[in-house]
């Protein structure tokens, strides 16, 4: 028999042995990202494409999918996973193990498992702990995560404040602590959403992001997507130089005219404060 907590049971099946698969190691595999571009992509040309310009991940999800993402069809993943050598990612839904277990045993790198309405907690999400695989949770707030201004604020605290502060936003006391410690959330952080030019990739990156997320829409009504993809992610390498930013600014005023955000997508600055 193995010993007590070696393999985790799921309805009185084993499905990892935690032995093998420690919390470090899937902390190092995110690790391997920082410092670069994943890109959202729906086809083998822009998988092949998105490798050649330089992006550190992939993302595969169907074609203008909208709402929530359901799991893809697991041999469009494999077929692309045989095509490219970088690491490739694939969503499931929140809580559904069952798909991130599928997608585990098709060989992705990394499961994203978010959603835009779900709040990140452990009621409702997978336990991580039973997967190979890191995890990637999305977030819109502290609790869900912080911001700098937040982690500011905490570092001037005591440790009865920070304990207080833990119970405030619902986030573990020791996740808490360790992001007093660090001066920064103890996880590789990127940023997504509307993050088409170089400049929008420099300005996260200069905010204190790990990375970036691209979306398939750089692919769409493009005559060089490989230019504008190229461009974002030289853009998250050197963002504090601003003469490659420049010069990876050039030349894309058509390509971008279709990736303008439309006011309806603009929310207010202080609404709902």
């Amino acid at each position: 028999m193995a010993e007590d907590g070696a393999v985790t049971l799921y309805n009185k099946t084993a499905i990892t042995d935690a032995k093998k698969n420690p919390f470090s190691i899937k902390v190092g595999l995110a690790q391997i990202l920082r410092g670069g571009a994943i890109v959202e992509v729906s086809t083998l040309n822009q998988a092949k494409l998105a490798e050649e310009a330089g992006a550190c991940c992939l993302v595969i999800t169907e074609p203008n999918q909208q709402g929530i993402s359901l799991m893809l069809n697991p041999s469009i993943i494999k077929q692309i996973k045989r095509a490219v050598s970088i690491p490739i990612m694939a969503r499931s839904r929140v809580g559904h193990f069952v798909e991130a277990q599928i997608l585990e045993r098709v060989g992705v790198d990394y499961i994203d498992e978010s959603e835009v309405l779900a709040i990140t907690d452990e009621d409702n999400f997978i336990n991580k702990h039973k997967l190979r695989c890191p995890f990637i949770c999305g977030c819109r707030n502290l609790g869900e995560a912080s911001v700098k201004g937040e982690i500011r604020v905490l570092n001037n605290m005591d440790e009865d404040e920070v304990f207080a502060f833990s119970k405030k936003v619902t986030a573990p006391y020791d996740l808490v602590a360790q992001t007093k410690q660090m001066g920064r959330l103890p996880v590789v952080h990127f940023a997504a959403g509307e993050i088409v030019t170089p400049a929008d990739a420099a300005l996260m990156m200069q905010l204190g992001c790990d990375g970036v997320f691209v979306g398939s829409e750089v692919f769409d009504n493009c005559s060089d997507p490989f230019k504008r993809v190229r461009g974002i992610v030289k853009a998250v390498r050197h963002y504090n130089d601003p003469h490659v930013v420049v010069q990876n600014s050039c030349g894309l005023e058509e390509d971008m005219e279709g990736l303008n955000v439309s006011e309806e997508r603009i929310e207010p600055f202080g609404e709902g404060v």
